[in-house]
Protein backbone atom coordinates (compact mmCIF):
# COMPACT_ATOMS: atom_id res chain seq x y z
CA UNK A 1 0.00 0.00 0.00
CA UNK A 2 1.21 3.45 -0.70
CA UNK A 3 1.37 6.36 2.32
CA UNK A 4 -1.41 7.64 0.73
CA UNK A 5 -3.89 4.47 1.10
CA UNK A 6 -2.73 3.58 4.78
CA UNK A 7 -3.09 7.15 6.11
CA UNK A 8 -6.95 6.59 4.81
CA UNK A 9 -7.71 3.04 6.18
CA UNK A 10 -5.82 4.98 9.38
CA UNK A 11 -8.27 7.60 9.29
CA UNK A 12 -11.15 5.12 8.30
CA UNK A 13 -9.94 2.84 11.84
CA UNK A 14 -9.90 6.41 14.23
CA UNK A 15 -13.09 6.97 13.49
CA UNK A 16 -14.40 3.91 14.84
CA UNK A 17 -11.93 4.04 17.53
CA UNK A 18 -13.28 7.51 18.62
CA UNK A 19 -17.21 8.14 17.05
CA UNK A 20 -19.26 10.83 17.86
CA UNK A 21 -18.43 14.25 19.82
CA UNK A 22 -14.61 13.74 19.96
CA UNK A 23 -14.43 12.76 16.01
CA UNK A 24 -17.02 15.97 15.76
CA UNK A 25 -14.25 17.92 17.37
CA UNK A 26 -11.55 17.04 15.30
CA UNK A 27 -12.95 17.45 12.07
CA UNK A 28 -14.08 20.91 13.20
CA UNK A 29 -10.86 21.58 14.35
CA UNK A 30 -9.69 20.54 10.14
CA UNK A 31 -12.39 22.38 8.81
CA UNK A 32 -11.90 26.20 10.52
CA UNK A 33 -8.31 25.91 9.91
CA UNK A 34 -8.99 25.41 6.21
CA UNK A 35 -11.35 28.33 6.38
CA UNK A 36 -8.63 30.52 7.08
CA UNK A 37 -6.35 32.22 4.70
CA UNK A 38 -3.19 30.16 6.23
CA UNK A 39 -2.12 28.72 3.04
CA UNK A 40 -2.06 32.10 0.91
CA UNK A 41 0.90 33.14 3.14
CA UNK A 42 2.96 30.55 3.73
CA UNK A 43 5.99 29.87 2.22
CA UNK A 44 6.15 27.32 -0.84
CA UNK A 45 7.89 26.51 -4.28
CA UNK A 46 9.61 29.59 -5.87
CA UNK A 47 10.13 30.94 -2.40
CA UNK A 48 14.04 31.09 -0.89
CA UNK A 49 13.73 29.03 2.44
CA UNK A 50 15.42 30.72 5.22
CA UNK A 51 18.23 30.11 7.25
CA UNK A 52 18.18 27.48 10.12
CA UNK A 53 20.45 25.97 12.70
CA UNK A 54 18.59 23.71 15.15
CA UNK A 55 19.77 20.39 17.41
CA UNK A 56 19.35 16.70 16.17
CA UNK A 57 18.03 14.11 18.98
CA UNK A 58 21.10 14.08 20.62
CA UNK A 59 21.41 18.08 20.90
CA UNK A 60 23.99 18.86 18.12
CA UNK A 61 23.05 21.35 15.77
CA UNK A 62 22.43 21.22 12.18
CA UNK A 63 22.66 24.14 9.78
CA UNK A 64 20.68 24.47 6.37
CA UNK A 65 24.12 25.61 4.55
CA UNK A 66 25.92 22.27 6.22
CA UNK A 67 23.32 20.04 4.71
CA UNK A 68 22.98 22.16 1.51
CA UNK A 69 26.57 21.06 0.55
CA UNK A 70 25.63 17.75 0.37
CA UNK A 71 22.87 17.80 -2.10
CA UNK A 72 19.10 18.82 -2.11
CA UNK A 73 17.21 18.41 0.79
CA UNK A 74 13.83 16.82 1.36
CA UNK A 75 12.25 18.80 4.97
CA UNK A 76 9.39 17.54 6.16
CA UNK A 77 7.36 18.35 9.57
CA UNK A 78 5.56 15.95 11.68
CA UNK A 79 3.64 16.91 14.84
CA UNK A 80 5.27 14.51 17.50
CA UNK A 81 5.46 10.93 18.12
CA UNK A 82 2.56 10.83 20.23
CA UNK A 83 0.51 11.57 16.45
CA UNK A 84 -0.12 7.72 14.47
CA UNK A 85 -0.46 9.81 11.09
CA UNK A 86 2.99 11.10 11.76
CA UNK A 87 4.80 7.85 12.77
CA UNK A 88 3.20 6.25 9.30
CA UNK A 89 4.57 8.96 7.45
CA UNK A 90 7.97 8.66 8.78
CA UNK A 91 7.97 4.97 8.23
CA UNK A 92 7.35 5.22 5.01
CA UNK A 93 10.03 8.07 4.76
CA UNK A 94 12.15 5.73 6.38
CA UNK A 95 11.37 2.81 3.32
CA UNK A 96 11.77 5.44 0.53
CA UNK A 97 14.96 6.74 2.08
CA UNK A 98 17.27 4.48 -0.34
CA UNK A 99 15.49 5.97 -3.59
CA UNK A 100 15.79 9.89 -1.91
CA UNK A 101 19.44 9.12 -1.78
CA UNK A 102 19.61 7.92 -4.72
CA UNK A 103 18.74 10.77 -6.08
CA UNK A 104 21.58 12.70 -4.07
CA UNK A 105 19.38 14.04 -1.69
CA UNK A 106 19.05 13.92 2.24
CA UNK A 107 15.96 13.95 4.20
CA UNK A 108 15.34 15.32 7.62
CA UNK A 109 12.63 15.34 9.90
CA UNK A 110 11.45 18.72 12.22
CA UNK A 111 9.24 18.98 14.82
CA UNK A 112 8.17 21.36 17.85
CA UNK A 113 9.12 18.24 19.99
CA UNK A 114 12.10 18.16 22.51
CA UNK A 115 15.18 16.30 21.36
CA UNK A 116 14.17 13.83 24.11
CA UNK A 117 11.21 12.85 22.53
CA UNK A 118 12.29 13.12 19.15
CA UNK A 119 15.08 10.67 20.27
CA UNK A 120 12.20 8.52 21.23
CA UNK A 121 10.25 8.70 17.42
CA UNK A 122 13.94 8.11 15.91
CA UNK A 123 14.38 4.80 18.33
CA UNK A 124 10.42 3.96 18.33
CA UNK A 125 10.74 3.82 14.50
CA UNK A 126 14.27 2.60 13.40
CA UNK A 127 14.92 5.78 11.63
CA UNK A 128 18.31 6.59 10.15
CA UNK A 129 17.44 10.03 8.77
CA UNK A 130 17.77 13.34 11.53
CA UNK A 131 15.16 14.75 13.67
CA UNK A 132 16.05 17.97 14.47
CA UNK A 133 13.76 20.01 16.83
CA UNK A 134 12.19 23.31 16.53
CA UNK A 135 12.17 25.11 19.44
CA UNK A 136 9.12 26.98 20.51
CA UNK A 137 7.95 26.05 16.53
CA UNK A 138 10.11 29.61 15.28
CA UNK A 139 11.11 27.84 12.12
CA UNK A 140 7.21 26.96 11.60
CA UNK A 141 6.38 30.38 12.41
CA UNK A 142 8.85 32.15 9.86
CA UNK A 143 7.50 29.95 7.14
CA UNK A 144 3.75 31.16 7.24
CA UNK A 145 3.21 26.67 8.92
CA UNK A 146 2.21 27.20 12.58
CA UNK A 147 -1.48 27.47 13.89
CA UNK A 148 -2.90 27.22 17.41
CA UNK A 149 -5.40 24.70 18.49
CA UNK A 150 -8.65 25.07 19.53
CA UNK A 151 -9.59 25.24 23.42
CA UNK A 152 -11.74 21.59 23.00
CA UNK A 153 -9.21 20.12 20.50
CA UNK A 154 -6.53 20.61 23.35
CA UNK A 155 -8.68 19.05 26.01
CA UNK A 156 -9.19 16.52 23.74
CA UNK A 157 -5.75 15.16 23.28
CA UNK A 158 -5.31 15.55 27.21
CA UNK A 159 -8.00 12.84 27.57
CA UNK A 160 -6.31 10.83 25.06
CA UNK A 161 -2.80 11.50 27.17
CA UNK A 162 -1.25 14.18 24.78
CA UNK A 163 0.33 16.47 27.15
CA UNK A 164 2.24 19.39 24.23
CA UNK A 165 3.69 20.81 27.40
CA UNK A 166 5.45 17.44 28.08
CA UNK A 167 6.17 16.88 24.41
CA UNK A 168 7.21 20.51 23.50
CA UNK A 169 8.45 22.30 26.73
CA UNK A 170 5.83 24.91 26.45
CA UNK A 171 2.63 25.70 26.58
CA UNK A 172 1.11 27.70 23.74
CA UNK A 173 -0.90 24.83 22.12
CA UNK A 174 0.82 25.45 18.82
CA UNK A 175 1.05 22.82 16.07
CA UNK A 176 2.57 22.88 12.88
CA UNK A 177 1.00 22.34 9.57
CA UNK A 178 2.67 18.70 8.50
CA UNK A 179 4.11 20.28 5.33
CA UNK A 180 6.88 18.83 3.26
CA UNK A 181 9.51 21.09 0.85
CA UNK A 182 12.43 20.00 -1.63
CA UNK A 183 14.95 22.31 -1.35
CA UNK A 184 17.36 23.21 -3.98
CA UNK A 185 21.48 23.73 -3.51
CA UNK A 186 20.65 27.49 -3.85
CA UNK A 187 18.17 27.40 -0.64
CA UNK A 188 14.75 27.80 -3.67
CA UNK A 189 12.23 25.65 -2.64
CA UNK A 190 11.62 23.50 -6.12
CA UNK A 191 8.31 21.31 -4.52
CA UNK A 192 6.04 21.77 -1.28
CA UNK A 193 2.78 19.46 0.02
CA UNK A 194 1.18 22.02 2.27
CA UNK A 195 -2.04 20.90 3.38
CA UNK A 196 -4.29 21.75 6.26
CA UNK A 197 -5.78 17.90 7.29
CA UNK A 198 -3.04 16.35 9.15
CA UNK A 199 -3.88 13.10 8.06
CA UNK A 200 -3.43 13.62 4.92
CA UNK A 201 0.44 13.89 3.73
CA UNK A 202 3.42 14.09 1.00
CA UNK A 203 3.66 10.59 -0.50
CA UNK A 204 6.99 9.16 -0.85
CA UNK A 205 5.89 8.36 -4.58
CA UNK A 206 5.33 12.07 -5.04
CA UNK A 207 8.51 13.10 -3.58
CA UNK A 208 10.79 11.17 -5.97
CA UNK A 209 9.06 12.15 -8.87
CA UNK A 210 9.77 15.57 -7.87
CA UNK A 211 13.73 14.76 -6.92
Amino acid sequence: MTLTQQLKELADNSEKRHPGEPQNIMKAAITELEKTTILAKVTKTGDTFPDFSLPNATGELTALDTLLKKGKIVLTFYRGGWCPYCNLALKALQNALPEINDKGATLIAITPETPDNSLNSKEKNNLEFEILTDSNNDLARSLGLLYKLPENLTTLYNSFGINLLKSQGNNENELPIAATYIIDTDKKITYDYIVEDYKLRADPLAIIAAL
